[in-house]
């Protein structure tokens, strides 16, 4: 489809999905212990934000089989406008997210002539852990497979979700189609169901697409840890994930990257 604009904005105010998750980052008071005003909207939230523009720009098409990837430079605080603005260059959409005067998060999109193949045997099928453990050098070990508990969002939750995103673009109660969104939260939960995590920051994903999920799917991921070191003080864990749909259709291939034990500083 020819891109029918070379240029996109789209304005969010946004909201913080999780200031009662078990992620303290999200909490006002724990997360200024860590540098920041308060607690950070989910970068997950922000990536779907991101993902309006391809979405208004190649339609289900991209739902079907869209790159998209996002790399998160500042929080986003709840209440807070975020501005986000997309040039086309090439067949390249390129994004940005400025919130208070400041860049929060770039990013890239492009449409694929073709669905990338990626073999559902290729990567291994693991329960989550049976009992979760506070994090230690063994949750996340190089090479292991990770797996989640399935879920799903229907009905008033699915319609939840889009308001909770903001979302606007009205293609997915009309074709009862699942927001992408969701999909890198099933990655976050490759790290939270497989351990007891403290304060935690998701850093950033490029995520493939590979079919369009409904409404009411069961989401699971299959995901083998590819990084686990040491960078600034912080601890970064990366992951490699086929996300499926109940549990036979690949839906997306993930690169997850997380700050899973971060540094403590004092707030600007």
């Amino acid at each position: 489809m020819a891109s029918r604009m070379a240029s996109q904005t789209y304005r969010v105010s946004a909201y913080n999905t999780s200031k009662l998750s078990e992620n303290k980052i999200h909490d006002d008071a724990v997360a200024r212990k860590f540098g920041f005003s308060g607690g950070l909207v989910p970068g997950v939230d922000v990536m779907a934000y991101m993902m309006h523009l391809p979405v208004e720009r190649w339609g289900r098409d991209f739902l079907a089989r869209g790159l998209i990837e996002a790399r998160f430079v500042k929080p986003v605080y709840d209440g807070e406008t975020a501005e986000l603005s997309g040039t086309m260059s090439g067949d390249v959409l390129s994004i940005e997210v400025h919130s208070r005067g400041e860049l929060c998060a770039t990013g890239t999109a492009s449409l694929p002539a073709s669905t990338p193949a990626f073999a559902i045997d290729d990567y291994r099928q693991v329960a989550a852990v049976a009992e979760r453990r506070p994090v230690s050098a063994s949750s996340y070990e190089v090479g292991k497979w990770l797996g989640t508990i399935p879920r799903d969002w229907a009905g008033d939750a699915a319609k939840e979700y889009l308001v909770d995103i903001r979302e606007t673009d009205p293609i997915y109660l009309r074709e009862g189609l699942g927001h992408p969104g969701l999909l890198p939260r099933v990655m976050n939960f490759v790290l939270v169901d497989n351990a007891i995590l403290g304060p935690w920051i998701h850093v950033g994903t490029r995520m493939q697409l590979l079919s369009a999920s409904e409404i009411g799917d069961e989401l699971t991921a299959r995901a083998r840890v590819t990084g686990n070191y040491d960078k600034k003080g912080h601890r970064f864990v990366e992951l490699d994930a086929l996300v499926l749909r109940n549990g036979t259709t690949p839906l997306a291939h993930c690169w997850h990257i997380a700050i899973t034990q971060p540094r403590e500083q004092e707030a600007a």
